[in-house]
């Protein structure tokens, strides 16, 4: 096992963290002004597209998706980048089309979609034309097992008629997304696994209802689209628009999710080095009972322990991309299941200490901390809890 990034790795992140430093971060207070002035609107504020104007001239565009439609990265060569832009989660990801969810329904659509679903929705969301969603989770039941899903997609002629609820679909509350990929059951009597499928739902369909936004712990990410509460009553689709074919939807669902989970973590790498560079400015400037805080040991230790955790886990996330690139995901899956566990864990904790060191600024807005917190916190539960994971892989273990 070789990690040390090549030649198009270091090129590839050298460009990414200086368009970060010099765009990115200085962006920032920007997107919160344009935020203040528009409070009522969802979707992307026009900074975000000038930073992806300007991305896509630099070169850092669709850098997430390999073979030819994407930057032909590989999962190892992406994981640098992708901790670059985890330094500015609210701004980077989108500035260069790498964000969630529509980095994952890219995935599905390329891998899975047919060439008339991919000429109508993939092309559009590879140009950040539009955006999308994916609903899966539903409120009436523990969505952490993907088989209780409970939204039905019922075949009539040539049509299928979903009816069901969902909530935390990510960026329906953007008007530019503008095709959702539902997840239901169009056989409830088939095998377990095999009753669940995936469906493309334009978003202006009849039925089709927004019933609220969704935020977290106050946050409604209002310029990523937000979270929102679905109800989908009778809504008719062609049968052309379903993804792959009945009984699929939970194997394409795990295909998705693998490639999501590593991306979240090497993302969140970057929030926790955000939060660490923080801390460390903080103890240097701060003084209190005659001293700086860089002289307490408490906060020489929360710093050295912060800086052990992120260069751990960061050489599990890169052994977790190179089994993917190199045997697949589906042999990846201990380490998958692993650095989801361990990555968010860690990374709050260090934000966690990072808040603290802060104060009363650390919980203000007057810092990125309170946001990354309350991302990273989420993220324990987006993509499988912990808990789900840790049985999996425990099984696992006790299997081997």
């Amino acid at each position: 096992m070789d990690f040390a990034p090549d030649a198009t790795a270091q090129d590839h992140t050298e460009r990414a963290r200086a368009f970060v430093d010099e765009r990115v971060l200085p962006a920032e207070p920007v997107l919160d002004a344009q935020l203040t002035a528009t409070p009522d609107e969802w979707g992307v504020r026009p900074i975000v597209r000038e930073l992806q104007s300007e991305a896509r001239t630099r070169g850092l565009w669709n850098l997430f998706l390999p073979g030819e439609r994407g930057a032909g990265l590989s999962n190892l060569q992406y994981a640098p980048v992708a901790e670059v832009t985890g330094w500015s989660p609210r701004l980077a990801p989108p500035a260069f089309n790498c964000a969630a969810p529509d980095t994952g329904n890219m995935e599905v659509l390329n891998d899975f979609g047919t060439p008339a679903q991919q000429e109508q929705w993939l092309q559009p969301l590879l140009e950040a034309r539009i955006r999308s969603a994916f609903c899966m989770t539903e409120p009436d039941v523990a969505s952490s097992d993907a088989t209780n899903i409970g939204t039905r997609i019922r075949r009539d002629g040539d049509h299928y008629v979903i009816t069901g609820r969902k909530w935390w679909s990510t960026g329906a509350m953007n008007p530019d997304a503008a095709v959702f990929i539902v997840m239901g059951k169009t056989d409830p009597d088939a095998a377990r696994h095999r009753q669940q499928s995936m469906i493309l739902v334009p978003r202006d369909t009849p039925g089709v209802r927004i019933v609220r936004p969704l935020t977290v712990f106050g946050y409604d990410d209002r310029d990523h689209g937000g979270h929102a509460e679905i109800a989908f009553d009778e809504v008719r689709v062609p049968a052309s628009n379903l993804i792959a074919g009945e009984g699929e939807g939970f194997a394409i669902a795990q295909a998705r999710l693998g490639p999501g989970r590593i991306h979240h973590c090497m993302r969140a790498l970057g929030m926790g080095e955000r939060a660490l560079a923080l801390m460390v400015a903080r103890a240097g400037e701060r003084h209190a009972f005659g001293g700086s805080l860089s002289e307490q040991g408490v906060v020489r230790e929360w710093i050295a322990e912060a800086r052990i955790q992120l260069e751990s886990l960061r050489l599990l996330v890169l052994k977790t991309a190179w089994l993917m690139d190199t045997v697949g995901n589906r042999h990846a899956m201990t380490e998958i299941q692993a650095i989801k566990i361990a990555v968010p864990r860690a990374v709050q904790q260090i934000i966690d200490r990072a808040i603290q060191l802060h104060g009363g600024a650390g919980v203000s807005s007057d810092t990125p901390l309170a946001e990354l917190y309350a991302g990273i916190r989420s993220l324990r539960i987006a993509d499988g809890p912990d808990e789900v994971h840790l049985a999996s892989l425990g099984r696992a273990q006790l299997r081997s």
